[in-house]
């Protein structure tokens, strides 16, 4: 039987053995964020506390859906069994602000509206991110021009972190944009994140 003292021996040596630690950093494929650091009796994970945060944050995304006209039906695609928007860690779309972390806003706002998208967006949780789907939530759409009542744009509104260009946007715009979100959650550079290490 091998006891502490052996099993340092071997590791000291860099003789191979059956409890042969794991070699130094990040192991491939692994997308968790930190590094192994090898010991006698195995592996220690090393990592930044704000690294992990944000690593899960990026991967449980539940999302406020503000739908009001025909982009909403390309997001709903995208959550249905053929895109699945789940895959990605976007789980069931919640019915309360207070649930949710990331608001879809899918077609045109009014400015009747406004007001409304400005109260979801206060009622969500720190940190909070917007994703603008399709031109109308972008930038007022084809009824940028000559109307009174529209809104050129939701970032008029609350701040955005993603826009999805399209008229509609096809699902898989959608998909794109929400893997560009969790790379920004997981980098610490959306618009929220620096606003909370910064404050005013």
């Amino acid at each position: 039987m091998t006891n502490e003292k052996d099993i340092d021996k071997e590791f000291s040596k860099g003789e191979v053995s059956e409890r042969t630690p794991p070699p130094l950093g990040k192991p491939e494929g692994a997308s968790f964020p930190g590094e192994v650091h090898p010991t006698p009796s195995g592996g220690i994970l090393v990592t930044a506390i704000d690294d992990v945060i944000n690593w899960a944050r990026s991967n449980s995304l539940w999302p406020l859906v503000f739908g009001t006209s025909c982009c909403a039906i390309e997001m709903m695609s995208t959550a249905s069994a053929k895109y699945d928007w789940a895959r990605f860690g976007f789980e069931v779309a919640r019915a309360t602000p207070r649930q949710a972390d990331v608001i879809i806003i899918a077609g045109t706002i009014v400015n009747k509206i406004a007001p409304v998208l400005k109260r979801l967006y206060d009622q969500m949780a720190d940190p909070k991110y917007v994703i603008a789907m399709g031109a109308c939530a972008t930038s007022g759409g084809p009824f940028f021009y000559n109307t009174y009542s529209v809104v050129k744009g939701a970032d008029h509104v609350i701040p955005v972190d993603v826009y999805i260009a399209g008229c509609p946007p096809r699902p898989e715009a959608l998909l794109h944009a929400l893997i560009t979100l969790q790379k920004k959650i997981k980098s610490g550079l959306t618009r929220e994140q620096i606003r909370m290490e910064k404050p005013e």
